[in-house]
């Protein structure tokens, strides 16, 4: 019973003193706020025009598909098609369906 005296005692103490040190702190070791920080002379606006047409022409660089992103393939139905032949190699167009593969010969899933 004493030793949770003791504990309760001492986080009591730790707190206050941690709430009466905190205003103690050092200017250089706060960070600064937002009005400190130089903005190059732009305003507002200016910041906001320059991203949008940044996104806008990254958007338009790059026109990959999302399923090409992550790598995602489409699955097919028996009796479709799920690959191409390409003279001796063969791409797959899509996975088939569980319980199903692709026959390479007819190149489509049974």
């Amino acid at each position: 019973m004493e030793s949770v005296r003791a504990v309760v005692f001492l986080s009591v103490c730790l707190s206050v003193m941690t709430s009466l040190c905190q205003g103690q702190r050092s200017a250089d070791s706060q960070l600064p706020s937002a009005a400190d920080e130089p903005n190059f002379g732009l305003t507002t606006r200016e910041l906001a025009e320059a991203l949008q047409g940044f996104l806008d022409e990254d958007d338009n660089r790059v026109g990959l598909s999302v399923e090409k992103k992550a790598s995602v393939i489409p699955r097919c139905d028996v009796g479709e098609r799920c690959a191409m032949k390409h003279g001796p190699r063969i791409g797959r167009l899509c996975d088939c369906l569980r319980g199903t593969a692709c026959n390479t010969f007819f190149l489509r899933c049974y």
